[in-house]
């Protein structure tokens, strides 16, 4: 825990995903509130997509980041804009193009949360 879900529009051509996963998961370690190896992100380029119903070129970054329930807003808050803050610093618009960038905190139900860690043995 957490996982984070990356999704991105097909029109950001310059768009390095796995330095921003990398980076987004560095911020996440940052903040204190997960183990570092716990933190699980991946990305998905989206290349049937609309951004409301103007012709104008337009593009997202969005991201979902689920923890597990129980934390206070305030936390949910810091995160988000942890988030938020490395989109920033990792996306730029192509020429021409509008740019949305946003971020979703969900929380995941405790009581049901199921993982193991396997070690490999050799």
């Amino acid at each position: 825990m957490p996982h984070l879900t990356l999704e991105y529009s097909a029109n950001l051509n310059a768009f390095d995903a796995k330095a921003t996963l990398l980076a987004v998961n560095t911020a996440l370690a940052a903040t204190g509130h997960f183990v570092e190896a716990d933190i699980k992100s991946r990305s998905h380029r989206c290349d049937t997509f609309a951004v409301g119903t103007a012709s104008a070129p337009r593009a997202f970054v969005h991201a979902d980041l689920a923890i597990l329930s129980g934390r206070p807003l305030e936390t949910r808050r810091e995160l988000s804009a942890s988030v938020l803050a490395v989109l920033q610093a990792q996306c730029s618009a192509p020429a021409g193009v509008h740019l949305q960038l946003s971020v979703q905190v969900l929380e995941i139900e405790r009581d049901s949360y199921a993982k193991v860690s396997i070690e490999a043995h050799g």
